[in-house]
């Protein structure tokens, strides 16, 4: 945590916007003494949240700030995602005073868990790790190039929602009449461990890799042999940035229903490491899907077996899709996304908040 307080827009947190509703929901991410009861926390909705900070940011806001963070809800730009550094619409923390840096973060907060922020803002400050290894002028490797967009007009009833992304993060978030869904929601790490300097031995996204080894190193050669679907690991995620997630023809790999309980154990804890990401009523959603698909969920790998060998895995369900990838400089790179294929952009959600909205201006 140390390294996360070297710059002040990754040390802030949403509870320096001081209500009892923004502390209510972020109190996990402060000292357990500042923290409020437990018992607060189920009142509060991220929902709520999402759009008091969203609407806080607005607020401090130029006019011509705006221009570049604002876009209508039904824009295109809604869809468009990526996670390597290129030109991006919105606007960025190096754009923002310090006040508005603090909100930007108090954003970001309100749509991750504790431990999905300290991911989301060590895998920012690497980019200084970069800056020096790629002797980088600062043009391609910044840690406030961040962008933070928002579309359509945050409200409780309304449809809107927001996204945050820059090198190696892209979370999307839609809000319909106060319900949340996120995705795709994608965090990557590069380098995955830092290996020289004074911050040697960091590894942003360990839970991601580490259990992927356990899984596979859990089966025994036959079914070893049944989930490694490809001796080469592919070169990045299969998906990319894809509008929505799919993978051709039927899923591969080992059958969930073919482990015996120790493995699945395994499995389940990397479905439940990504749903931890989230606050607790957004992460329920996700709950909901691993506890629906059950056995119903399908194990890939590619690659070595070995830790330092180029790797991928993926976890296949009806109604979501893990991938993760570790091929780039000398396998030292990730890339990790939770793909919703029922919600991604809102995706049912929204379709069920217009056939309500329709159904209201027919009556």
């Amino acid at each position: 945590m140390c390294q996360i307080k070297r710059r002040s827009f990754l040390s802030s947190s949403a509870a320096i916007l001081g209500s009892g509703l923004i502390a209510g929901q972020t109190g996990r991410a402060q000292d357990h003494a500042a923290s409020p009861p437990a018992a607060m926390h189920n009142h509060v909705h991220t929902a709520s949240v999402m759009t008091e900070t969203a609407n806080r940011l607005l607020a401090a806001l130029t006019t011509e700030q705006k221009a570049k963070a604002v876009f209508p809800f039904e824009d295109e730009e809604r869809m468009h995602w990526f996670y390597v550094p290129i030109d991006r619409k919105g606007l960025t923390l190096g754009e923002m005073s310090p006040y508005q840096r603090h909100l930007a973060s108090a954003l970001l907060a309100s749509g991750l868990s504790q431990a999905g922020y300290i991911k989301a803002v060590t895998i920012m400050s690497l980019e200084d790790v970069l800056k020096v290894m790629e002797n980088d002028s600062g043009a391609r490797r910044n840690p406030e190039k961040y962008h933070f967009t928002i579309f359509g007009t945050p409200s409780d009833t309304g449809a809107w929602g927001y996204r945050v992304e820059g090198h190696h993060i892209s979370q999307n978030y839609t809000v319909t009449s106060g319900q949340v869904v996120d995705g795709p929601s994608f965090f990557g790490s590069n380098p995955a461990e830092v290996r020289k300097g004074p911050r040697q031995g960091l590894r942003a996204l360990p839970e991601e890799d580490d259990l992927g080894f356990a899984v596979i190193h859990a089966l025994d050669e036959p079914l070893q042999k049944t989930a490694i679907v490809d001796p080469k690991a592919y070169g990045d995620i299969l998906t990319t940035n894809t509008r929505a997630a799919a993978l051709k023809g039927q899923p591969s790999g080992l059958a969930a229903s073919k482990m015996n309980a120790k493995q699945f154990d395994a499995l389940r804890a990397i479905e439940e490491m990504y749903a931890r990401n989230l606050p607790d009523d957004i992460a329920r959603r996700r709950t909901d899907q691993i506890n629906r698909a059950g056995r119903n969920v399908w194990f890939a790998w590619a690659g070595g077996t070995k830790p330092g060998d180029p790797h991928y895995y993926r976890v296949q369900a009806p109604s979501f899709l893990i991938e993760f990838d570790m091929t780039q400089d000398n396998a030292n790179h990730i890339h990790s996304v939770w793909r919703d294929l029922d919600a991604d952009f809102g995706g049912d959600l929204l379709k069920a908040h217009y056939e309500a909205s329709h159904g209201k201006q027919q009556g």
